[in-house]
């Protein structure tokens, strides 16, 4: 009798990274509560006013946002993933908590989603919405300073006041971000390499736009997410 072959265990699925949970629970939040300010519903309309209480601000400065902002899945996170550490539960807080209140400071009394997940068809990230800023034939210099001055801020705070400058612009003219994308992109900014890395991100989101724009620049209204 010929004895059968052993299988070899399954390998576990590779654990996933801090700022990706970061930006799925971004995109979890604003996804429920866009969709619901969208069809006016008390509940998501009242969540949002408090979240723009925020903008700007440190997380934690605003008591607040304390119970809106649930944070747990980063506490419990799937049995193959390490727990985060304290620095990192803190980072993830930090992320979520900019990412959120400038997303609805975007979204106020805008009649379309303003939260976009980003695409290679449709790049959502920070620099394509920048440069969708600009006219097509050129750039616009102050503007794209602006991005430059939020690349180079020297913390959090000031980055997040920097940005709530831009989303300005883009809720004046209807432009959609990926705050899910922004989120995980805040996680690592806090990192001591992050800075550059995500500033190198930016760059090309603006330049990626930018080779696409002649081909893509409609003014239609994005789909809800």
């Amino acid at each position: 009798m010929t004895a059968a072959t052993p299988v070899p265990p399954a390998a576990a699925p590779a654990p996933v990274p801090v700022h990706r949970s970061v930006a799925e629970l971004a995109a979890t939040h604003i996804g429920s509560w866009q969709q619901g300010y969208l069809h006016d519903r008390p509940q998501a309309v009242a969540a949002l006013a408090r979240l723009r209480r925020g903008a700007g601000r440190e997380a934690g400065e605003t008591p607040d946002l304390w119970g809106l902002i649930d944070t747990d899945p980063l506490h419990t996170r799937a049995d193959n993933t390490r727990p985060l550490s304290e620095l990192e539960l803190v980072r993830a807080e930090n992320a979520l908590h900019t990412a959120l209140t400038l997303w609805a400071f975007h979204q106020q009394s805008r009649g379309a989603p303003m939260h976009r997940r980003h695409t290679r068809e449709r790049p959502g990230g920070l620099g394509a919405a920048v440069r969708r800023l600009m006219p097509a034939d050129g750039t616009d210099e102050p503007v794209r300073k602006r991005l430059v001055r939020a690349g180079t801020a020297p913390d959090l705070v000031t980055l997040a006041q920097r940005l709530r400058d831009i989303v300005a612009l883009l809720r004046r003219d209807d432009i959609p971000l990926d705050y899910a994308l922004l989120a995980g992109q805040l996680y690592r900014w806090q990192r001591p390499d992050g800075p550059a890395t995500v500033r190198s991100e930016w760059g090309r989101s603006f330049h990626e736009q930018r080779q696409i724009r002649p081909a893509s620049d409609e003014n239609t209204t994005p789909d809800s997410e």
